[in-house]
């Protein structure tokens, strides 16, 4: 049985390493984003203890979800919020600059190492995957 605390180190992961990802590849981060990178980890954690979840399904099903909760903070943080956090507007196909393919495919990669991490997490909790 998955406990409510596995959840919680999971949110902290995702909140940390994606502010360290952030950082290093870009200089900064916003608090916003560290928040998202956390509940977008364990939503991979969800999605990817399942017995039956393959690499390529959790990445498929997790770059579709990222680019969902991309844009739902992407709403809130650049338009409503007006806070400018980033800008899609100059890349191919972008929509209202808060999503485009190119991030889409990149956090579909990134699923891989997520996948991973939260097998590797889930089975030092629970010794196995299981039904969640």
């Amino acid at each position: 049985m998955v406990k409510f605390y596995q959840f919680i180190f999971t949110f902290l992961m995702g909140y940390f390493l994606y502010a360290f990802v952030e950082i290093a590849g870009r200089g900064y981060t916003h608090w916003t984003m560290c928040l998202t990178g956390g509940f977008v980890l364990t939503i991979i954690y969800i999605i990817s203890s399942r017995p039956a979840m393959t690499l390529i399904r959790c990445c498929v099903i997790g770059a579709a979800s990222i680019t969902t909760i991309e844009f739902a903070v992407g709403i809130f943080d650049n338009i409503i919020m007006g806070w400018h956090v980033w800008d899609y507007s100059k890349l191919p196909f972008n929509i209202m600059g808060q999503i485009c393919p190119i991030f889409t495919l990149l956090w579909g990669i990134l699923c891989i190492p997520a996948f991973y991490l939260c097998r590797f997490i889930h089975r030092k909790f629970n010794g196995r995957l299981e039904t969640l």
